[in-house]
């Protein structure tokens, strides 16, 4: 049986509204991103037994050694991507469970989003089909080379822990776009978000908050 979309409860739209007022007080400003957020039932995306749990701040496991972020880092994140523009194509590398493909579908007028794990992306696309979101293409493959066929990009996110910048995405990023992407800063396995903008020929890299991801693996499972 599937999940009301509406929700009740703790996965009431009372419920996902006071989420975004939670946002909005922790410095979140733009509200495009707080609608976006605000629109989508991130109930959802999580297994039954955690679906009182979907609207607190806090990561949430989905399987296969994953999770879901928390709704302050991926409105961070986003608001990060869209600051004074309205950029139209997006490439979202980690699916994971699809809440923030969803979230992206409702800023972006083109979302191509890519996972590594067979299992994870036959799953988001059953949490998915019920929302109809014609503008989202989901992908089977390996993040670290992007999707060429679908690029240039003038946003790319990515929902797990990079060492280092991967070339792929860099070279998928359009002039003039962004991407924010947690990466990996020393031995200690701390992590910071990176903001790298396209300007012209040149790069440039801003280190952003401390984050927690899964780390960013190669391949395809």
């Amino acid at each position: 049986m599937s999940k009301p979309t509406a929700g009740i409860g703790m996965t009431s739209q009372r419920t996902r509204e006071r989420m975004v007022e939670r946002l909005r007080r922790d410095g979140i400003r733009d509200e495009r991103v707080l609608q976006a957020m605000a629109g989508v039932p991130r109930h959802l995306f999580v297994e039954e037994a955690l679906a009182s749990r979907a609207y607190e701040d806090t990561a949430l496991p989905i399987g296969f050694g994953q999770t879901i972020s928390q709704p302050y880092v991926v409105a961070r994140m986003i608001e990060v991507l869209v600051h004074e523009r309205e950029p139209k194509k997006v490439l979202e590398v980690g699916t994971g469970c699809g809440y923030q493909a969803a979230v992206l579908a409702r800023l972006f007028s083109e979302v191509y989003s890519i996972e590594r794990i067979k299992g994870l992306h036959e799953r988001a696309r059953s949490n998915l089909l019920g929302l109809r979101l014609a503008n989202l293409r989901l992908v089977h493959g390996d993040g670290h080379s992007g999707l060429e066929k679908a690029a240039p990009f003038q946003a790319i996110i990515v929902a797990a822990a990079a060492r280092e910048v991967p070339e792929a995405l860099v070279r998928q990023l359009a002039p003039g776009g962004r991407m924010v992407l947690p990466v990996r800063v020393s031995q200690r396995e701390a992590q910071r978000l990176v903001l790298i903008e396209r300007n012209g020929r040149t790069l440039l890299e801003t280190e952003l908050d401390p984050v927690r991801f899964v780390p960013m693996e190669a391949g395809k499972a």
